[in-house]
């Protein structure tokens, strides 16, 4: 006889349905594990052994093999202990022959038969959904898998004998409620900022738009600071997007078991962080901080400092919104459309831009071109503002003048959003297309500048050698500054601004 128990396999955010198929047989005393487990996976045995002990079971002394199908496909990780574990039980009489079925099975055993949570419950959950089955999890994720949805059946003990009691009908489960987060911890406010005028409105652009964004100035000038307040004027997740980032976090094993929140990621990863790091990989693959940060903000910080290798490893996924991962056996992708900000200074002493102020191992210029020679040419044209930000003079840092808060800017971004949701609708996008990943296809319907203007990005185009991408980056610019202005028809101002963004800090033209 051969007892079957569903579970899952993640490819990517994807959970694949996987059959743990059971056989306890007459013969030599063996327990095999056999359809590709990982090492993680092959010791579950132990795991398994212990845990049955723990609630008065042995394995019997026969044959036990523990086929996970389909054989082909790579299993990773320790929350095949419990499906493993509920089989043999189930096999040896000590559950219902049919108590598993209409049920996906995850979770990592201890030796004492408690269940520890596992990443990937949220996927595992909307995946059992979809299939028409119930979940059993560990008890510490039941209110991530609640979030799933509303009419899920979700079994959540906090043990073995928890859920081999409920079978038995002497200790009934209740389901798991979601729990939601209250961010209690204000974001930092766009008031906190002293001067830097048009940097703000860089960033006000960056946030109505979706743009990438590069800051260039000496230390200290608040390069890192408006970075981090670009969350407080960006608007909130929508319950799709908010989906989508959960189930990423979720295999990440990073998911807050507090609950859900609608604030955008985001992500600011050290710049000695390698390829595998931003992008996802390693020996079991993960998502990166390019998917960590999917419909959020990625922040890198002192940009040429990062190896020139994990920088153009970016290239693929600011275009794509996608991190491919290739393996010998298999293809993983997770989602990667994320919004870059980044901030350098302008040469490795800091102050090259600085009057007065020599760079102390040559030629300011000289240093500086040596210095930016790390960021190469195509990952620059993949972004779509550069502004130098100067020092904070002391007249601004001791006025008393308020600054403009991040709720009055979040309106007039939120208005610009508003007109972009409407017009990629209209054309069959979804919702969360910004002027930033409009395609290409559409500028000259939708991004089309009047006369004067027209004449304007002709000159440019030839005078400051753009690229074909950089050409078309202006326009979407373009786009944004109208609809801030709450208009359709993009004028000669708003190319002469759009075009005042595109030009690279150090090193002229692009």
């Amino acid at each position: 006889m051969v007892v079957r128990v569903s579970t899952v396999a993640f490819e990517g955010v994807n959970a694949k349905p996987v059959d743990v198929q059971v056989q306890v047989m007459p013969g030599r005393v063996l327990f095999n594990i056999v359809g590709l487990p990982d090492k993680a996976v092959g010791e579950s045995r132990e795991r398994v052994r212990g845990a049955l002990a723990a609630v008065g079971l042995a394995l019997p002394a026969r044959r036990i093999t523990i086929n996970l199908a389909p054989a082909d496909m790579p299993k990773e990780g320790s929350h095949f202990d419990l499906p493993i574990a509920l089989g043999l039980m189930a096999a040896i009489g000590a559950l219902p022959s049919d108590a598993l079925e209409g049920f996906v099975v995850l979770g990592e055993l201890g030796l004492d038969g408690s269940l520890a949570p596992v990443a990937g419950i949220l996927p595992s959950a909307v995946a059992a959904h979809e299939r028409g089955l119930g979940l059993i999890c560990p008890a510490a994720s039941g209110a991530e898998a609640a979030w799933a949805a509303a009419d899920l059946p979700i079994l959540a003990p906090r043990s073995l004998i928890q859920l081999a009691n409920h079978f038995k009908g002497t200790q009934i489960l209740s389901r798991p409620a979601p729990a939601i987060r209250k961010d209690g911890q204000p974001l930092p406010d766009m008031a906190e900022l002293k001067g830097q005028d048009s940097a703000r409105r860089v960033l006000e652009i960056a946030a109505a738009g979706g743009h990438n964004l590069l800051f260039s100035g000496p230390p200290g000038a608040g390069k890192s600071m408006l970075a981090s307040r670009l969350p407080s004027i960006l608007p909130p997740l929508s319950p799709p997007e908010l989906l989508e980032v959960s189930m990423i976090h979720s295999i990440a094993g990073l998911l807050d078991q507090e609950g859900l929140t609608d604030r955008r990621p985001f992500r600011a990863p050290h710049h000695s962080a390698s390829m595998a790091a931003l992008v996802g990989g390693g020996t079991h693959a993960r998502p990166g901080e390019v998917s960590l940060a999917h419909r959020g903000v990625l922040f890198l910080d002192e940009l040429p400092e990062f190896q020139p290798q994990a920088l153009d490893s970016l290239r693929q996924p600011l275009e794509t919104g996608e991190a491919v991962i290739a393996r010998v056996q298999h293809r993983i992708t997770y989602p990667a459309r994320f919004q870059l900000i980044a901030a350098m200074n302008p040469c490795r002493c800091g102050h090259a831009t600085d009057p007065g102020f020599s760079c102390r191992k040559a030629p300011n210029a000289v240093c500086m071109a040596h210095y930016q020679s790390r960021i190469s040419g195509p990952f620059l044209d993949r972004i779509d503002l550069t502004i130098d930000v100067p020092a904070v003079t002391p007249g601004d840092l001791l006025s008393a003048q308020k600054s403009e808060t991040s709720e009055s800017i979040a309106r007039r971004v939120n208005g610009a959003r508003q007109r972009q949701m409407h017009r990629y609708q209209a054309q069959g996008l979804g919702l969360e297309t910004t002027n930033a990943t409009c395609p290409v296809s559409l500028l000259d319907q939708i991004a089309a500048p009047d006369e004067a203007g027209l004449a304007l990005i002709r000159s440019a185009a030839d005078h400051m050698n753009l690229t074909a991408r950089g050409f078309h980056r202006v326009l979407k610019v373009s786009r944004t500054l109208a609809d801030l202005d709450g208009t359709e028809t993009i004028k000669r101002i708003h190319i002469a601004e759009a075009l005042s963004y595109r030009t690279a800090p150090i090193r002229g033209s692009y």
